[in-house]
């Protein structure tokens, strides 16, 4: 016990002396001795818990980070041959982030903007897409993109985040080690392990727009097996901000009626279930995850035109079965992965144009309800070999096989006349439907070589070739030179090309009375340059900067078919990028840490000679966290946007730029270490911040001009216990 006391002693005049003046006592380090005096002897377990957890929270925002998804195999994001990010449990409970779109606002030159169903949109670098399938998401190293749109789904309705252990992302492409999509940016999400959890925590949370939550997590063992489990709720009526004018307001104008329900506000509601199992033993782990979405709102109408009425729902279940083998043989470490995931989305009364519109013809507003079921199988098999003197290798085969089946249409819209009809007509399995059911056959081999040519000198060399049944392969190869010439200092330079699947709604969609998809479409392709640097300037500062220049080509687009009004998807786009991205770390003291970082883009359209538009070319984030007495910690977060160009075509001033700031005070281990208490205001100074809406139609018409609204000043409390 006196040992421990030595310990506790040394642990508390570390913490509390600040690292710029380790000679002065502070009144912090009188306040924490006389605290210790006061304490029994029983009770000092707890306290060396507390401050223990208390080095952590800070220090880690130093120390350099780990991360797997830019090879494949554990090593720091300095050294790492992509320009990565890492996100751990703390920096979210730090932060009081409650979903996965407040977590990548810290990453520098990752901007959630919103689309018209309020779905995320991640610009990474100023690549900007109405659906997002430029970016790859991973759960636990498997993607869970959706052959429709190529997106994480179109029903998202987000991802909450107490089941998340870390978060790796790659700000660049991936497409050497991931495939398709791996274009703008990977992100993958890693969930919690039994190690992660080591018992129980229930956790329940309240909020503005009539917000409940509640979730609980276990880990322990069972009969051997490492087990973890998580099960987590929400319900929400989501934020209620206003649209001026949308869709239904210029046929109003139009047809002299009064049937928009604008302004009025967005619909946000969702209703959300997430449960994860994951269960291990020596070589092997099985995990498997359901989320459920019901009672989705449609944002600001499918159609542009505001929809309180309808709602999606949508369904995915995982599971996938990993074998690892680190000591396969002497010089193979052997992973074996077999993996389903399966979703299906359907629209509930999806009014495009609510009642009365075009004249009245659509008393009930005009209905289009859709479905589409999905399923994705995976098989890869990969090996390190490190037989090679100063070689790591790394070899992969895989093959994917996708389908879209069981898909339903039905319309209040007569196909044939294009007269509205009384009831909801099917026109599934005929040529009226919106896409025809269809399947997808991938396989790939991949190579990757990390050659250490000497101890400060590295060069990684990979490439990927990937087949797919319905258009032409691809080779995608990637460059990486590293040194580190001290220590504290390093830097890499860095080549990769990537590409972007067709989506089937690219492909296969012909019974849209505007867009048409294209079966002789090429996969978009991206190449890029990266300078990075990094720079561990002290114990206690870490600066680190990236540049970085890209050629998009082969952008799918969609541009006038031969019929008037009509438009085709071809691969006509052409965007150029340069930028930069700066990131600081800096413990102030051993009770407050700052982290701050800057982004700059500017993307061109080449086909127009114009900017890219919408997206910020200025965005920067600055987080400090203090330890305001023992146990107290209080969150500062502060988010600018800055400089959204209009795109081409887009006459409307450049978006207004906006600033929030959030507000996070916790206070843990109350009653030995159980109790969690947090109180969260996020945008508190009620800022109007928004997010462009889209630019104008065949017609010139712009249907929500005064772009989507984001929430306004809202706030949460929350509660955790743990045992």
């Amino acid at each position: 016990m006196y040992i421990r006391l030595l310990i506790i002693l040394i642990n508390l005049t570390i913490i509390s002396f600040p690292s710029y003046a380790e000679d002065e006592t502070t009144e912090a380090d009188r306040e924490a001795i006389e605290f210790l005096k006061g304490l029994k002897l029983e009770e000092l377990v707890e306290v060396e818990v507390t401050l223990d957890n208390v080095f952590n929270v800070f220090d880690g925002l130093i120390k350099a980070r780990k991360v797997t998804i830019a090879t494949g195999k554990e090593q720091t994001t300095d050294r790492a041959p992509s320009v990565t990010t890492v996100i751990t449990a703390q920096d979210i409970e730090a932060t009081g982030a409650t979903d996965l779109d407040e977590v990548l606002e810290m990453v520098p030159g990752l901007h959630v903007a919103r689309n018209r169903a309020y779905n995320p949109i991640y610009i990474i670098r100023g690549i900007y897409s109405t659906f997002n399938p430029q970016i790859l998401m991973l759960v636990n190293g498997i993607p869970i993109n959706r052959l429709y749109f190529g997106n994480k789904g179109a029903m998202w309705a987000g991802m909450p985040v107490a089941n998340i252990a870390r978060i790796e992302v790659i700000r660049g492409p991936g497409s050497a080690v991931f495939g398709a999509n791996a274009f703008a940016g990977v992100i993958n999400i890693i969930t919690k392990t039994k190690k992660d959890i080591e018992g129980t925590e229930i956790g329940t949370r309240i909020g503005s727009f009539n917000t409940q939550d509640a979730y609980i997590l276990h880990g322990g063992t069972w009969a051997g097996f490492d087990i973890a489990s998580s099960l987590e709720y929400r319900n929400t009526d989501g934020h209620n901000e206003i649209i001026d004018i949308d869709a239904q307001s210029h046929f109003d104008n139009q047809f002299g009626t009064n049937a928009s329900l604008a302004p009025g506000g967005v619909n946000m509601q969702k209703r959300n279930l997430d449960a994860r199992l994951d269960i291990s033993k020596e070589n092997w782990q099985l995990r498997s995850g359901y989320q459920g979405r019901r009672n989705i709102g449609t944002g600001a109408g499918t159609g542009e035109a505001l929809d309180p009425i309808g709602h999606f729902t949508d369904d995915r279940f995982n599971a996938d079965l990993t074998y690892h083998n680190s000591t396969f043989t002497e010089n193979w470490d052997v992973t074996a992965q077999l993996s389903y995931f399966q979703t299906r989305y359907n629209t509930n009364n999806q009014t495009i144009f609510p009642s009365g519109a075009f004249g009245g013809a659509y008393p009930n507003g005009m209905i289009i309800d859709t479905s589409i079921s999905e399923r994705n199988n995976r098989l890869d098999l990969s090996g390190f070999y490190t037989g090679f003197k100063k070689h790591t290798v790394r070899l992969g085969i895989g093959y994917h096989y996708g389908e879209m089946y069981k898909i339903k249409h039905y319309t209040n819209t007569n196909p044939t006349t294009g007269f509205p009809i009384q009831n909801l007509m099917d026109i599934s399995n005929t040529s009226y439907s919106f896409i025809p059911e269809g399947s997808r056959k991938n396989w790939h081999v991949f190579l990757q070589d990390v050659w250490n040519l000497t101890p400060n000198w590295e060069w990684t060399t990979g490439f990927r070739y990937d087949n797919y049944s319905d258009f032409k392969s691809t080779l995608n190869p990637r460059f990486a030179l590293s040194w580190q010439p001290i220590s504290k200092f390093s830097t890499k330079l860095m080549y990769a090309s990537a590409f972007r699947a067709p989506t089937f709604s690219e492909l296969y969609i012909t019974s849209n009375p505007v867009h048409k998809g294209n079966l002789n479409l090429n996969p978009e392709t991206i190449d890029t340059w990266e300078l990075a640097f990094n720079y561990h300037v002290r114990n206690n500062l870490h600066l680190a900067t990236n540049l970085f220049s890209y050629k998009w080509s082969d952008g799918i687009r969609y541009v006038p078919g031969a019929s008037k009004g009509i438009f085709i998807a071809d691969n006509v786009g052409i965007q150029k990028a340069y930028g930069l991205e700066f990131e600081a770390r800096w413990k102030m003291t051993k009770k407050s840490s700052l982290l701050a970082n800057y982004a700059f883009v500017k993307a061109s359209d080449e086909n127009n000679k114009h900017d890219a538009g919408n997206y910020p070319q200025h965005s920067a984030y600055v987080r400090s966290d203090w330890l305001l007495m023992p146990n107290w910690f209080l969150d500062t977060q502060i988010n600018w946007v800055s400089e959204r160009q209009r795109a081409f075509g887009d006459s409307r001033s450049p978006v207004d730029d906006y600033t929030t700031v959030d507000f996070t005070l916790r206070r843990k281990n109350i009653k030995k270490g159980h109790w969690n208490f947090a109180v969260s205001v996020r945008n508190l100074f009620d800022v109007d911040a928004r997010e462009p809406s889209q630019g104008p139609d065949s017609n010139g018409v712009i249907n929500i001009p005064y772009d989507l609204p984001l929430a306004g000043r809202h706030y949460w409390l929350e509660l955790r216990y743990h045992f």
